[in-house]
């Protein structure tokens, strides 16, 4: 009778990572040799991730101390499996009163999530949260409904969360962002959530499956919306990818792969993040742009998580990379309804001012002397920089008019203002000519911020616009007084 081997937690750090059997020896094992593998050996390594553990048994802890250890969730990962599907199940079989954010049951209204709350009660709520977000809180994520029928995260979401841990954690994490009434517990659910997709990005050196990508990209989207720094987990997530070659031109890429590098490509925009910490990846210019061969089949041609069409982003993935105030004015446009229209009508103005003002390049940017680029816009026969903000904010006022209607269709596309509005409102020259202009600029950042769910992206926004108009025109960096407050906000 043969005698059952032990787990054992001694092999070398490449037999640990790949989950195969080590023989321990030293310097180097045997079983690396016999792979042809490097062996890392067998040294401790105590990793930080932002002044926090990222790995191993003092994953979370801020000090290399048995003290700092956080309390880690009991069982093995099967079990934790196991318990997620089970929660997935709770969450389909929830009474249908859980589905719109003005009617909640009542075990989630004015919710007290105390640690004296049993784990089942805890399971339960957790599972109402994620219900709540594949009902409604998910709509935040695209700024267009129409032609693209069920969005592509939203059918893969449950599946995606089974193999995903961090994922499941950070869906239910972005619902409690949006209830005002969770506020208190938001930091409890983020942090929770940050330190589980820490651990599971740490798993995944080998391939970055879709749901961490997943869970990276939502775990982006709360920063953007949340003020929380999230530019670094773009680069992390980058890093794998370009390490295993995983990253792959438009063409090459296909399905649900490519719709997440494609969302990847949009949050990385130059000039789309206020208070950016880390820089650029170019990844849409590199590996989104230009397709080489048209799908004659595609006529709709818009991405779903900005509303725009990729014909647009590629010449927004080139400012600062030779993009020109000519390349937005000469944009040829493309079919959509009336509101679409008039979206990408303020999106094709705002980029003209970007690129004129440099108002949104990062302070380590060369931008253009004004001088210059007066000189240009005479030249060409271009639009004042007063017009472009009146018709830009006009073509705002009447998206913002049509997202009002209960029943319109491409009421999302309200979720792609904060970019050319914001933009509109760094023209700080103009809008002390036109106080009218600068009063609708912060009526509609307000209003938009009470809509249907609690929205702390437009409220930092608009405060970071307020104080910017306290100083005279171009003598203070938008970036800068963000980076003061050690805020990061997206404008998507």
């Amino acid at each position: 009778m043969s005698t059952p081997s032990r787990r054992t937690h001694q092999g070398c750090w490449t037999c640990k990572a790949r989950r195969r059997k080590c023989d321990r020896a030293r310097p180097t094992c045997q079983a690396c040799r016999d792979r042809g593998l490097a062996c890392e050996g067998y040294e401790i390594r105590l990793q930080w991730g932002t002044g926090i553990a990222s790995r191993g048994r003092f994953t979370g802890a801020d000090a290399p101390v048995q003290s700092s250890i956080p309390p880690r969730v009991q069982g093995r990962q099967r079990d934790r499996s196991r318990e997620r599907r089970r929660q997935l199940q709770v969450a389909d079989q929830l009474p249908g009163n859980l589905s719109a954010p003005g009617i909640q049951a009542e075990e989630s209204r004015d919710v007290d999530v105390s640690p004296l709350q049993s784990e089942a009660w805890k399971s339960r709520h957790d599972a109402g949260l994620f219900n709540d977000f594949l009902s409604w809180g998910i709509n935040i994520l695209h700024s267009t409904t129409v032609h693209d029928g069920e969005t592509p995260l939203k059918l893969r979401l449950p599946t995606l969360c089974q193999q995903s841990e961090a994922l499941y954690r950070i869906c239910v994490t972005l619902q409690v962002s949006l209830r005002s009434d969770m506020k208190s517990h938001f930091f409890e659910y983020f942090d929770a959530a940050l330190n589980n997709f820490r651990s599971e990005l740490a798993q995944s050196e080998a391939y970055l499956k879709d749901g961490t990508l997943t869970a990276g990209l939502l775990l982006c989207t709360i920063g953007v919306t949340q003020g929380i720094p999230w530019t670094m987990h773009l680069r992390g997530m980058y890093n794998i990818l370009q390490s295993h070659g995983s990253e792959q031109p438009r063409d090459q890429t296909h399905g649900f792969r490519a719709h997440l590098l494609e969302v990847m490509g949009i949050m990385d925009l130059p000039t789309f993040a206020i208070g950016r910490q880390c820089p650029y990846l170019g990844f849409w210019r590199r590996y989104c742009r230009n397709r080489s061969t048209a799908d004659l089949s595609e006529v709709y041609d818009v991405e779903v998580v900005s509303g725009l069409p990729r014909s647009l982003v590629d010449i927004f993935s080139c400012v600062g990379e030779g993009a020109t105030e000519e390349d937005f004015w000469n944009w040829p446009g493309a079919e959509g309804t009336f509101s679409q229209c008039q979206l990408w009508e303020a999106y094709r103005l705002a980029g003209m001012l970007v690129v004129r003002h440099g108002t949104l390049r990062l302070p380590l940017d060369i931008t253009v002397p004004t001088a210059q680029l007066t000189q240009s816009q005479n030249r060409l026969g271009l639009p004042t920089t007063a017009v472009i903000i009146t018709r830009l904010l006009s073509c705002i006022d009447a998206v913002w008019r049509v997202s009002l209607e209960a029943e319109a269709k491409e009421k999302f596309t309200i979720n792609a203002i904060p970019y050319p509005v914001f933009v509109a409102g760094l023209q700080t020259a103009v809008l002390d000519k036109n106080p009218g202009l600068r009063e609708f600029v912060r009526k509609i950042l307000a209003v938009t911020g009470e809509g249907p769910f609690w929205n702390r992206q437009y409220r930092l926004l608009l405060n970071l616009l307020e104080e910017y108009w306290t100083y005279p025109s171009d003598t203070v960096s938008i970036h800068e007084l963000a980076q003061l407050k050690e805020i990061e906000v997206g404008l998507f």
